[in-house]
């Protein structure tokens, strides 16, 4: 998480997915809208290889009441593709890692 830095920099989750760049970008134009897109990949891409090797390692050795291991199971179930589920489940991951981050450091703040 070291490529992360202060998780206080990012103003919510999606920041840090954004930095992550694992979201899908906007696309809308007039009264076109696609549902169907690719990650941005606008962000870190050494975090975007390290978050795909912590989801391999979470998919391989991950008990099964494991939060992030039962999303990725939900996902690959749904029929996704490998890469999506792993990608999808990365971005759980930051939003679970952002929070209990924030958590924790709210509390000793207090």
């Amino acid at each position: 998480m070291a490529e992360i830095g202060a998780v206080r920099r990012f103003h919510s989750q999606k920041a840090l997915v954004a930095f992550a760049g694992i979201d899908a970008p906007p696309y809308q134009s007039g009264q076109m809208e696609v549902r169907s897109r690719s990650i941005s990949k606008r962000g870190s891409s050494a975090l975007r290889r390290t978050l795909f090797l912590v989801m391999s390692v979470i998919f391989q050795r991950s008990s099964a009441d494991e939060p992030v291991y039962q999303f990725m199971d939900k996902k690959r179930a749904e029929g996704k593709p490998y890469r999506v589920y792993m990608m999808a489940s990365a971005n759980k991951f930051l939003r679970i890692y952002y929070a209990t981050v924030k958590k924790h450091l709210d509390s000793l703040e207090a």
